[in-house]
């Protein structure tokens, strides 16, 4: 019998998540830190909810994310996209990844927006020149 290992990303504006899930007795690190050590506590419920969402099945794997880039904010919806793609996959199940579109699309997801990059010889992205015309 072979372990089974999932391994999912997700990405949010700069950040990106890896999310290694194999079986195990449930316990959650978030770049090496335990996830119930993670601050501040309103990003780490965002990090919870795929988890949560998940029930019986988040007690029997091990998650392992490592983030780098971004914000924190980023590096927390990056985590979280990683963590629910990796769930899905690892658990095969239709029922799980409806219960995930159902609560956030974003959860399975990714949102592709970026930053508009700078125009030449402009102060910003959408910099226009002023116009006079008297």
């Amino acid at each position: 019998m072979t372990n089974k290992i999932v391994i999912a990303s997700g990405k949010r504006k700069q950040a990106v998540a890896r999310a290694n899930i194999r079986k195990g007795d449930g316990k959650v690190s978030i770049n090496g830190t335990p996830l119930s050590e993670y601050l501040p506590l309103m990003f780490r419920q965002k990090i919870q909810e795929p988890i949560l969402i998940a029930g019986d099945l988040s007690n029997s794997v091990d998650i392992d994310v490592n983030i780098k880039g971004g914000g924190q904010s980023g590096q927390t919806e990056a985590a979280r996209l990683a963590i629910a793609k990796g769930l899905v996959d690892f658990s095969g199940s239709k029922e799980l990844r409806q219960a995930y579109l159902g609560y956030d699309r974003h959860l399975l997801v990714a949102d592709v927006r970026r930053n508009e990059p700078h125009k030449p010889n402009k102060s910003s992205p959408r910099a226009k020149r002023q116009k006079s015309y008297r």
